[in-house]
């Protein structure tokens, strides 16, 4: 059981701190070295000062949507890891972790939609004179969609999960 809990707070955690890191980082989509747009900011690469200059990104409606759903989920997923943390101590013997389980589910979900309104919408989200097709998915966006399977894998386990001891 031990071994359990510590697998589950494990995940919980690598999955929180790449969440984290696919919601600030700079890629979210790239043109190859000199271009990376991420949520918050696009960064141009600027040869003769061999320095990144980076201006805030287009405000659009399914920008703001991306944003709010990528914060949402690291919020619920904190919230979740501090519910965890209470409950362990706090729950009697053969309690369920109900509350923690269906917060991870919804982050995965909020992460989820995220993903897929940048993956449908990112011709609007960009709104860039390039060739989109010049371009490709950063690794921050890879990171969330690993995210969305961890956070509903580790969401079902505390859902499952009960207290031992």
């Amino acid at each position: 059981m031990a071994f359990l809990l510590m697998s589950v707070t494990v995940l919980h955690l690598v999955t929180l701190a790449l969440l984290f890191i696919a919601t600030m980082e700079k890629s979210w989509w790239s043109w190859g070295d000199i271009e990376n747009t991420d949520l918050w900011y696009k960064c141009m690469y600027d040869n003769s000062t061999e320095a990144w200059l980076c201006s805030s990104a287009s405000e659009s409606e399914w920008l703001q949507s991306v944003q709010a759903l990528m914060i949402l989920s690291v919020v619920l997923s904190s919230i979740s890891f501090m519910v965890f943390l209470g409950q362990l101590f706090t729950m009697s013997k053969g309690g369920l972790f109900y509350f923690t389980g269906l917060c991870q589910l919804f982050a995965g979900f909020a992460a989820f939609s995220a993903v897929l309104i940048f993956t449908f919408q990112r011709k609007e989200i960009l709104q860039d004179t390039r060739e989109l097709e010049k371009g490709h998915f950063g690794y921050c966006y890879i990171l969330a969609w690993v995210c969305v399977p961890l956070l509903l894998i580790s969401g079902s386990l505390y859902v499952h999960l009960r207290k031992r001891a």
